[in-house]
């Protein structure tokens, strides 16, 4: 008999071993949506071979199942109506003899849209862009993963993952307070279980869980509730245009349609022109949009419904379970521009005052503009994007200025030019300006570690039109250049322990590194409390001789900004510009705290900016 019993209990053990988990995608889901439907993904083995059932629930219907070419997915259609409250679906999963429950949670919406979270980052904000695994080490525990393909932990070197972390920027949150930030960017932080080097985190194989060498879910909602609790937002990277190569819905595909897929291998070619190009090819149009990014990045199909849904809903589901203010897109020109128009609406439906700036890297104030928002007229394509990152405000306007000598064309006249072409932007204000990012070089590296340039290209971010984000380390004078990327992506010193140097204190920090903290820590700061830097219109007037003078203004102040871009002193007459100083007779530069009267002239040092807060 105890025989019997014994071989009874070690079926049902094997039995229970052979079960395959079920994962949910997304993991759930609330009431109260602005769209009532929800598409949910079941992934495990065979699970298309059984048939589905949903128990009676209130308010909630599954209105369809879908299965799919491979056994292993499952689509479910759900409607949710008002009429539901929060609770848990029941599914009955059967196949033959053999059935089993799974419990599906919907829940409250948060409370708060658009107030508390999901508050949109705008002009009035400064953004702190960082790589989380290269910030701050919170937690050394979860340097290594156990099961993951890449075990590597080596700060020696630019290729491994160093141990940055959640918990280690949460514990540095005061310092960003305190230099000025008021919204936080990081580099995407879901899973990238890849056997290669991802600390740019660009390589999803988990849309709904956090790379767990950053944290945990739970790690990645404190973060955001820390964030909102001081008054400062959260920005989420996001990759609709492709996945990492072993993404479980890669290696184990839904459907043979689920990714753009080639005879051999073959390239996006990068060319964004061929998009409003009158005598594009349409081969070239097709490389464009669905050729891979890299060999270890896939082409997702967005034309596929079932992707489509995912990549949305994922979006969405970002948004309610973390409290996400603003939305990067990465790549952006190389999306499905029809996806990412239906995309941008159904975040937007939800959530109205989110903001949503994709990246679109390329040359050219027309080619920018025809990917968002714009005043285009008759083109092919009109985008619903608000914005862009502004490659062209940093390639074609403060670069040139600082790296080139002042011309008919050339230099300080490129960003007077560039500036000028606003005209094409339904809305400039909404653009995000930056003098570097992860994948670009320093920019103090770029202008040859001049600390002059750099304090003009610092008080150009803070003072111009549109949305000023910063690139972690820009305030203690980082370095490095593309050759690889990782120089561009080194560790901020301080954030580990043990480290020798320490650039989150004054103490840390050598002279040179405090007198360009100082600097932009004071313009952060004033920038907060300016009503005409952060919401006030924009006048410039045309550079001459180097000289470039622009105004931020609104009814209750104006700010008087001129670029000395020369090497020697200059002496400007003040008269030229009293369409906006009239009634002014000085003005306090707010970087050094020094008063200047407008009596006529105005004497500017050599490679200098005055940022002159009139009548104070």
């Amino acid at each position: 008999m105890k025989q019997f019993r014994l071989t009874i209990i070690l079926l049902l053990l094997a039995a229970a071993a052979g079960a395959q988990e079920v994962n949910f995608y997304p993991t759930n889901w609330w009431l109260g949506m602005n769209n009532p439907r929800v598409q949910v993904m079941l992934h495990s083995k065979d699970i298309g071979k059984g048939d589905i059932t949903m128990a009676e629930y209130a308010g909630v219907q599954l209105e369809k199942v879908h299965k799919a070419e491979n056994p292993n997915y499952v689509f479910l259609d759900l409607l949710i109506t008002g009429a539901a409250k929060p609770g848990n679906l029941s599914f009955t999963v059967k196949q033959g003899k053999n059935s089993r429950t799974l419990q599906y949670p919907i829940g409250a919406r948060r409370k708060g849209n658009g107030k508390d979270y999901a508050k949109g980052v705008t002009s009035e904000d400064l953004v702190y862009l960082l790589i989380p695994d290269r910030f701050s080490n919170g937690d050394p525990s979860n340097d290594k993963i156990p099961g993951l393909l890449d075990q590597t932990l080596n700060r020696d070197s630019i290729y491994h993952r160093h141990g940055g972390d959640l918990k280690g920027i949460i514990k540095h949150l005061d310092y960003l307070q305190d230099l000025g930030v008021t919204a936080l960017w990081l580099l995407p932080v879901w899973q990238n279980n890849m056997p290669d080097r991802t600390e740019h985190g660009y390589a999803i194989t988990n849309h709904y869980r956090v790379e767990p060498r950053l944290g945990t879910n739970e790690d990645y909602l404190a973060l955001s509730n820390e964030l909102h609790n001081r008054g400062m937002k959260l920005v989420q990277d996001v990759i609709y245009n492709h996945t990492g190569l072993f993404h479980f819905f890669v290696q184990d595909k839904p459907m043979k349609d689920w990714l753009h897929e080639w005879p051999a291998y073959t390239q996006t070619n990068y060319k964004d022109q061929i998009l409003f190009d009158p005598y594009a090819s349409t081969t070239d149009r097709k490389k464009l949009l669905d050729g891979w990014f890299t060999p270890m990045m896939p082409d997702l199909n967005q034309g596929n419904p079932f992707v489509a849904n995912f990549l949305i809903q994922h979006a969405i589901w970002s948004v309610e379970q973390f409290g996400v203010d603003g939305w990067r897109i990465d790549t952006y020109i190389y999306n499905d521009l029809d996806f990412m128009n239906r995309c941008n609406k159904a975040l937007l439906d939800e959530y109205p005052q989110i903001s949503i700036f994709g990246e679109t890297w390329v040359h050219g104030v027309p080619n920018q503009a025809y990917f968002t928002a714009n005043n285009l007229g008759d083109v092919p394509f009109k985008s619903n994007l608000p914005a862009t990152t502004d490659f062209q405000q940093l390639f074609y306007g403060i670069q040139e200025t600082l790296t080139k000598p002042f011309g008919w064309t050339d230099g300080v006249n490129k960003l007077y030019t560039t500036t000028a072409q606003d005209y094409m932007y339904r809305d400039p204000m909404k653009q995000v300006i930056f003098l570097d990012n992860h994948d670009l070089a320093r920019f103090y590296s770029v202008i040859g570690e001049d600390t002059a340039k750099y304090k003009i290209a610092l008080s150009w971010l803070l003072t111009f039109r549109g949305v000023p984000q910063l690139y972690y380390g820009n305030e203690n004078l980082m370095t490095g250049f593309t050759n690889p990327d990782g120089w561009v992506r080194l560790d901020f010193k301080g954030g580990w322990p043990g480290d020798k140097e320490n650039k989150f204190t004054s103490a840390g920090r050598t002279a040179k590194e405090n007198e360009i903290f100082n600097h932009l820590r004071s313009l952060a700061q004033f920038r907060r409390q300016s009503s005409a830097i952060k919401t006030g219109k924009l006048m410039q007037f045309v550079p001459e001789d180097g000289v470039y003078v622009y105004f931020r203004y609104d009814g209750n102040q104006t700010i008087m900004c001129v670029m000395n871009t020369n090497t020697t002193e200059k002496t400007i007459e003040t008269g030229r510009y009293s369409e906006r100083t009239n009634g002014f007779k000085k003005g306090l530069d707010i970087p050094t705290g020094k008063t200047y009267e407008l009596n006529g002239k105005l004497t500017l040092s050599p490679m200098s900016m005055l940022v002159l807060n009139l009548g104070v």
